[in-house]
């Protein structure tokens, strides 16, 4: 290897620039992975959580029609069991749901949905990655009667 004429090309190991790139990638590759995965399996579990949260809204606004607490229960729970698996993430099957009359407000009605995530790919990922700490997603929605 020359380089101006015939001088020979003198590289001493500090200067020497080959598998630069390769060093660079080995060092680098382990914390972008760990970037990427992370940010794929939060998006997964908060995709699942919107729709648990999505679901719980949807079940209330189906309820308010009934005329009587029992009447609103079986409202929520037909929607949720007609509706459950077409929402994204979710599996009809894994959902739980729980209605309860207002406590703080009589004229009040909550739909509250519990969610087993344990399922979602993302908990059988790189054991360091660090995941959200729960696998029950858990949200409600609290409608007024009447609509009111």
């Amino acid at each position: 290897m020359t380089r101006r004429g015939d001088r020979p090309l003198r590289q001493g190991f500090r200067t020497a620039s080959d598998g630069a790139s390769a060093v660079e990638f080995a060092l680098i590759a382990p914390v972008f992975l760990l970037l990427v995965f992370g940010a794929i399996a939060y998006g997964l579990y908060f995709g699942a959580a919107h729709s648990v949260q999505q679901l719980a809204a949807d079940a209330a606004r189906a309820a308010v029609a009934g005329l009587s607490d029992p009447e609103r229960d079986a409202l929520a729970r037909r929607f949720i069991a007609a509706n459950g698996d077409s929402y994204v993430l979710i599996r009809g099957a894994l959902l739980d749901i729980d209605t309860v009359p207002g406590t703080a407000d009589p004229d009040q009605f909550i739909v509250r949905l519990t969610y087993d995530a344990s399922h979602l790919p993302i908990w059988n990922l790189y054991a360091p990655l660090p995941l959200p700490g729960e696998r029950t997603i858990t949200f409600s929605s609290t409608i007024r009667h009447g609509g009111v």
